[in-house]
């Protein structure tokens, strides 16, 4: 079979001949392109597929999102300055400033000032969302459609929850319970104005030429616990995984944090797969009970593999030991898809990446 027909037989509730095995190589590209080992336009080539081919694994990330954003009545500038990236968005209710800076250690950057600092930005966020509109943009995933073709799936982005939005991107999680403590009428305002911006977008992105529908949380439950999951995320998953199973898509959101607070909850909604998951060692529940805690046999789990064991940190033998165990768990049921969780990162081995797909090969049947 070849790794499409494998992840959507799982998908599907049907059994392939063996366990799927598909990885996130964008990070580990980034670093590559970084250092001059790529070229600039590696990740959108045709020789980025040709890459994951040769490397023996399937392809579902990087996706894009299929749509833009259009604001109104707002202005809006961006610019760089050495490693810092700065956006300021002048609203007739105020300012908002954010700065990402980049890192060139680790190839990636971080918000050093985030774009909502406290309860007196809310109302220039609102007003910044309440006059963004989106438009569809589809040409990358028509183009990714071409290229991926049996090595795997096209998997294009919805916007995070709002909850998620600010925790993650726009104002961190210190301020968000700050806020919410000090402001909390105010703060569910701002949650439904939001919420109503993303559904726009997310509408947009039912009619993309892709065959799973993400929703980028990147969610941990030691930030997130189970009342605010309830709260303010529940519905939103729950309403566009419904959504997308109906446009006959899959759907899925990102957790490659802690779960044991939140894999049950994330389970009980409609999504197809939970995705990145990482086991113990790193993360705090083992692969042996991951089905345990997800509280259904339905729902596929999506990971197993640490970004940490493609590195020189972990031994040759610790790293095969570990792929094979979760091997042994996954080929159990057809519902498991084996991942990184959640990248392979920028001082990755290509040796490793290697071994993984023959060790599929060799333990990955289902009896």
């Amino acid at each position: 079979m070849t790794p499409r027909e494998r992840v959507l037989a799982v998908l599907n509730g049907q059994r392939p001949d063996r366990v799927p095995w598909f990885g996130d190589l964008d990070y580990w590209a980034t670093a590559l392109i970084g250092r001059g080992e790529k070229p600039p336009d590696f990740k959108r080539s045709d020789a980025y597929l040709d890459w994951h081919r040769d490397l023996g694994v399937g392809y579902y990330l990087q996706g894009d999102f299929p749509f833009r954003a259009i604001t109104e009545r707002c202005r809006i500038r961006e610019w760089n300055e050495g490693k810092l990236r700065r956006r300021q968005i002048e609203t007739p209710c105020g300012t908002l400033g954010e700065t990402w800076t980049w890192l060139p250690q680790s190839f990636a950057e971080a918000p050093t000032e985030h774009l909502v600092k406290s309860a007196a930005d809310l109302r220039a966020y609102r007003y910044f969302h309440e006059n963004t509109h989106y438009e569809p943009d589809y040409a990358f995933a028509e183009r990714r459609r071409g290229q991926v073709g049996d090595l795997g799936v096209v998997l294009c982005y919805l916007p995070k929850s709002p909850l998620m939005q600010l925790i993650a991107l726009d104002a961190g999680l210190t301020a968000v319970f700050e806020i919410f403590t000090e402001a909390g009428e105010e703060f569910h305002k701002t949650m439904e104005v939001v919420r109503r911006s993303h559904d726009a977008a997310a509408s947009l992105a039912l009619a993309c030429p892709a065959d799973v529908l993400m929703i980028p949380e990147n969610l941990s439950s030691e930030c997130v616990g189970r009342t605010f999951y309830e709260m303010f995320m529940h519905d939103y998953e729950e309403t566009w995984a419904r959504r997308i199973r109906e446009a006959g898509k899959y759907s899925c959101i990102h957790l490659d944090g802690t779960m044991k607070g939140l894999l049950r909850e994330t389970c009980s909604t409609s999504l197809t797969f939970i995705e990145a998951l990482t086991p113990a060692p790193a993360g705090d529940l083992e692969i042996e009970k991951w089905a345990e805690w997800s509280g259904n046999a339905r729902t596929v789990l999506w990971g197993g593999l640490p970004g940490v064991f493609f590195t020189e940190l972990v031994s040759d033998e610790e790293f095969e030991a570990h792929v094979r165990r979760v091997l042994r768990v996954m080929r159990s049921a057809p519902r498991y898809v084996l991942g990184v969780a959640d990248q392979v990162p920028p001082d990755g081995l290509e040796r490793r990446v290697r071994r993984v797909g023959e060790l599929v090969e060799l333990h990955g049947a289902y009896p």
